[in-house]
């Protein structure tokens, strides 16, 4: 890769970065590229060189947020045994809150907006997880996979809860 083209897959990510903080901090809707702009140390009409709209850049930063969670999963799908498949699933989403909790609170704050191209996104990242679960609990031989599947997730949105609201209580077995 030239040298230009990697200094530009390099800013792009720096401002999904300063993105994913950003919302994450302020919302969404208060967020201005302004914000993203003085994050990310470089100019509000940069940011417009890589996406063509606030919407695009919470799009990418959604990409990114699923993507982490995306690939830690199959890693563990990949390398568990049955038995510890479900434990070895709740390990990995629970250091991805600790180490990108920003995400996670984007993710939260997505699920509220409206326009549609979020809500595919969100649709598409949670669907994915989902088929990636249940899966692995059906080849392992876990019974009732569905069942097993929709408390896993149900599990991770209360991690999400607990950790957004910092009740640990929540989280207490």
């Amino acid at each position: 890769m030239p040298k230009k083209e990697a200094t530009s897959v390099n800013r792009k990510a720096e401002i999904v970065s300063a993105a994913i903080e950003v919302f994450a901090e302020s919302g969404y809707y208060r967020a201005t590229t302004a914000h993203v702009a003085e994050r990310a140390k470089i100019s509000q009409p940069y940011i417009f060189r890589f996406f063509a709209t606030k919407e695009a850049l919470l799009l990418a930063a959604l990409e990114v947020s699923w993507t982490r969670i995306i690939d830690s999963f199959r890693g563990v799908v990949t390398s568990s045994s049955p038995e510890q498949l479900e434990s070895d699933l709740i390990e990995a989403y629970e250091k991805i809150l600790e180490s990108h909790r920003n995400e996670t609170l984007l993710q939260m704050q997505a699920q509220t907006i409206q326009e549609e191209s979020i809500r595919e996104a969100m649709r598409d990242g949670f669907g994915e997880v989902r088929h990636i679960v249940l899966e692995a609990f059906q080849k392992a031989g876990i019974p009732n996979a569905e069942e097993r599947t929709l408390l896993f997730l149900a599990r991770g949105m209360l991690c999400n809860i607990s950790m957004a609201l910092n009740m640990p209580e929540l989280m207490e077995v």
